[in-house]
């Protein structure tokens, strides 16, 4: 009887803060959305060699989730079809890609912020945008500094002011050099916070820089660390054990060949100290809305484009399909949801378009091809997707499916298969498509994604080459099993 109550309690919440459209009461949106921060880096959610009390916090007041996934990417710059997916609400294989590394949002596709904005809410926006420059003026009512393009210098940062007239010519743009970018964007978002006294709800979305490299921080901020034991991750390797088709692009020069544990530390380091300083602003946006007197009519939502290896097999970048690269963080705290719980739902990141529609009560357009997951904030038992498929480029494809990924690559003519369980080995270390009992299983999988990935437009894969592995691959997986 007591659960009974209890969920009837909150469902009230829920619905008190989740008004339709038309009522002014409908919660305001908050989106701090970081580059290349893996799921591994919150000390609340299971990493206590980070220091992130402020993201502690969040997690603490709603629903953590801990299958939260990207697609993929078809360019070596994955935040850029990652960003597309998650404004349009599109997958991977129907977005707009002009070259290598453009993906821009057209006219006729609208984003989750112009939606909002054509439903009352006023938008506001900060920070890199990767996905054009006439889809910033398209969507939001106002912002402060943007960068377009996919990284720079943190303490060099080239910036236009928002424009509403899209006027986002060479001329307009200047550099700043007097602060590291996630205190400019974190500025922003605290004076538009502290500042705003509209009747309309609104909806701000900072998307920083950080922790993309170049790895710069403030320095007290690397002090943290400096004398913190931080070890090497159980997945790491000198090499990567066979060529997955991207061992020399621009992220894995970052460090040299083999690596080393000496430098990978160095390597984790820093790219802690970053999440930290990022953490910092983030708790300085949620006391400015703490001050505001706003937190229980705000939702706010805390996630990242994709990943990152910094070392994990060999690799130091985001252009592969493993655990690190692919799953990304995702809190979710606001009215009617939950406190300090986790979901094992699985979800992508583009699903949470069709998910804030249903939180503020808008119907989700046609165009958008993801699902929602709304019952999993008011139920974070609750489940979403039985499967979810994985794609990089023409020659990585993945699928996770209860407790079992499989990754198939085709390079230059080699294929690799690997086959990891989960729950067992969390870190994918040890590869089991060696043996030969797992074949049915993996003929399973293989067929779950070859229909999901041809139901999803992806003509670029060859489906016909049979799935096989190698002597190399199959002793680098029986070496780490011992």
């Amino acid at each position: 009887m007591r659960t009974i109550y209890l969920l009837s309690f909150l469902l009230v919440i829920f619905l008190t803060g989740c008004k339709k459209y038309g009522n002014d009461q409908r919660p305001n949106i908050v989106i701090l959305f970081a580059d290349d921060q893996r799921y591994q880096t919150i000390n609340h959610l299971g990493n206590e060699e980070i220091l992130t009390p402020h993201l502690d916090r969040l997690a603490s007041s709603g629903v953590s989730f801990n299958n939260a996934y990207i697609m993929g990417g078809t360019s070596g710059a994955v935040c850029a079809p990652s960003r597309a997916m998650l404004l349009t609400g599109k997958t991977l294989f129907h977005l707009d890609q002009e070259g290598e590394w453009n993906f821009p949002v057209g006219s006729t596709d609208t984003t989750f912020i112009e939606l909002l904005r054509r439903k009352g809410y006023f938008t506001y926006g900060v920070g890199k945008q990767h996905n054009g420059k006439g889809v910033v003026s398209r969507s939001f009512s106002d912002g402060g500094h943007f960068m377009f393009g996919g990284m720079s210098s943190h303490y060099k940062i080239p910036v236009f002011d928002f424009n509403a007239d899209s006027l986002y010519s060479d001329e307009n743009a200047y550099i700043v050099q007097d602060k590291h970018s996630t205190d400019l964007y974190a500025d922003d978002a605290v004076n538009f916070i502290r500042d705003y006294h509209g009747e309309a709800p609104f909806l701000l979305y900072l998307a920083f820089q950080a922790p993309h490299d170049p790895r710069e921080m403030p320095e007290d901020f690397l002090d943290i660390y400096e004398n913190r034991e931080i070890k090497l991750p159980l997945n790491f390797l000198p090499q990567h054990p066979f060529d997955n088709g991207e061992l020399v692009i621009r992220d894995e020069l970052l460090a040299t060949f083999p690596r080393t544990g000496e430098e990978v530390i160095n390597h984790i380091k820093a790219y802690y100290a970053m999440i930290s300083h990022l953490d910092h602003a983030v708790g300085r946006i949620l006391s400015a809305i703490d001050h505001k007197g706003i937190r229980n009519n705000t939702l706010i939502i805390f996630t990242a484009d994709n990943g990152l290896a910094v070392g994990q097999h060999g690799l130091m970048g985001k252009q592969n399909l493993y655990e690190h690269s692919i799953r990304i963080p995702m809190i979710i705290s606001g009215p009617g949801i939950p406190e300090n719980r986790t979901s094992n739902a699985f979800c992508y990141l583009n699903d949470l378009y069709p998910t804030l529609c249903e939180y503020v009560g808008i119907k989700t357009p046609a165009s958008v091809e993801t699902s929602g997951f709304l019952k999993c904030l008011r139920d974070p038992d609750a489940s979403h997707r039985e499967l979810l498929t994985f794609a990089y480029k023409n020659f990585q494809r993945g699928i996770r499916k209860g407790p079992w990924k499989y990754i198939e690559y085709h390079v230059d003519g080699d294929n690799h298969i690997q086959l990891f369980n989960l729950d067992e080995d969390p870190w994918e270390m040890r590869d089991l498509a060696v043996f030969p009992g797992n074949q049915v299983l993996i003929g399973n999988l293989r067929g779950n994604m070859k229909n999901q990935w041809t139901s999803l437009g992806d003509t670029g894969f060859s489906w016909n080459v049979e799935p096989q592995n190698n002597t190399s691959h199959e002793s680098h997986a029986i070496e780490q099993d011992r």
